[in-house]
């Protein structure tokens, strides 16, 4: 089953410590696409856990080495943008997440995520089904 993913249930790869890392591990037996933002958006996490000192600096070139080897197809956001825009205007939800499900709908798949606010708000008429809470 292809599935999109986001950064936010990547991450979970590397902390297996959080509450459904073990979900989101599994979800690596699946063929995973993302739109390529998924790994600026993981960095930038990386980044954010460094500067608060829940990371050390010596950690985030190898959670970054495991992302980048992760199995997830990275598709270039250009056939998306358009469709991110529009679902983002009617959610009144930013593009960034948006992009996610507009690659869900384009794929006639889901997004899982770990981010309760997006998935709430994708509940809406129109784009229910295409985005589920990690472990839900």
């Amino acid at each position: 089953m292809r599935i999109v993913v986001d950064a936010s249930v990547a991450l979970k790869w590397l902390l297996l410590d959080e509450p459904g890392s073990a979900l989101a591990l599994a979800l690596r037996e699946h063929e995973l696409i993302a739109p390529a933002l998924w790994l600026v958006e993981a960095a930038n996490a990386l980044w954010r856990s460094t500067r608060i000192g829940q990371l050390s600096a010596v950690e985030v070139p190898e959670f970054l080495s495991e992302l980048l080897n992760a199995p997830v197809a990275s598709l270039p956001i250009e056939p998306y943008i358009g469709r991110a825009l529009q679902v983002s205007t009617q959610l009144s939800h930013p593009v960034y997440d948006c992009l996610y499900l507009a690659v869900a709908i384009q794929h006639d798949t889901h997004v899982i995520t770990a981010d309760r606010r997006f998935a709430a708000i994708a509940a809406r008429p129109g784009f229910a089904g295409h985005v589920r809470l990690l472990g839900a």
